[in-house]
């Protein structure tokens, strides 16, 4: 089955990303965890996001993760904070049955491809815990 979907703005919360969803006819939509271009995130409302999977039934739901984080950074407290953004991502996810979580590595930036690709890893073997139902996307 084919599944159309938009991406949409989370500011209003989940039920609003819903119901824009469905009045744009898709049955799907996509959004980012948090600012796209930072690390700030709203405190998430798991009664919000039961109300719009209770009200709505839909495909599975596309989270983003921001463009800032950088899986393969030589810095390591760049590192660091895409580990716990997309920790704290895939913990508010664990929430939203079906939801997958859509991310850009980062770049290696001279480091290599080899070292690029083990800091990529060594972040995915640090944020998938025991029970992670979440699936990841790596874009």
């Amino acid at each position: 089955m084919l599944h159309i979907g938009c991406h949409l703005s989370c500011a209003k919360g989940y039920l609003s990303m819903g119901e824009q969803a469905l009045a744009l006819g898709a049955d799907t939509f996509q959004f980012f965890t948090r600012n796209p271009r930072g690390g700030s995130v709203k405190p998430f409302d798991r009664q919000d996001a039961d109300d719009c999977l209770a009200a709505h039934r839909f495909a599975p739901i596309l989270a983003h993760a921001p463009y800032t984080l950088n899986a393969c950074a030589a810095d390591a407290s760049i590192r660091e904070f895409a580990v716990r953004t997309m920790r704290e991502d895939l913990e508010r996810l664990a929430h939203i049955p079906g939801a997958m979580l859509n991310f850009h590595p980062g770049s290696h930036v001279r480091q290599g491809v080899e070292i690029g690709v083990r800091y990529i890893a060594d972040m995915l073997d640090a944020v998938m815990a025991e029970g992670t139902a979440t699936p990841i996307l790596l874009e």
